[in-house]
């Protein structure tokens, strides 16, 4: 693969995340990954690739906890984040990390897109 078409594709991923589209970006980076490990592209190319890849994969957590917890809220006044955990797990098939999972929450109200708070190990809504 030329750099051309490595920016190409990553203009395609960006293009993928602005839609809100992540798991189709991620595909497109992940064989951009691929590329990179086989070719030799310029140092800039690569760190941007890297960015987009974490960049994405975060936006697409916040995407699935998002769906997760908007349906629990309507159910529930509290949920631990063990259980949480074990819900992204069953319904979205979304394993994380707890501390990955909390970092998203956390993200997800800095941006007003959950209207909770963390209290210790709880998510209260």
């Amino acid at each position: 693969m030329d750099a051309n078409h490595f920016v190409r594709d990553l203009n395609d991923a960006k293009k993928l995340m602005r839609n809100e589209k992540y798991l189709d970006a991620l595909c497109i980076l992940n064989k951009l990954k691929e590329a990179d490990k086989a070719g030799n592209f310029d140092y800039n190319l690569t760190h941007k690739l890297y960015q987009l890849i974490s960049n994405s994969q975060s936006l697409y957590n916040q995407q699935r906890v998002l769906s997760v917890v908007k349906k629990i809220s309507h159910e529930q006044r509290s949920i631990s984040f063990i259980d949480l955990k074990e819900m992204l797990n069953k319904q979205e098939n979304v394993e994380l990390d707890e501390q990955i999972l909390r970092r998203e929450v956390e993200i997800l109200i800095l941006r007003s897109l959950l209207n909770c708070k963390i209290k210790g190990n709880d998510l209260v809504f």
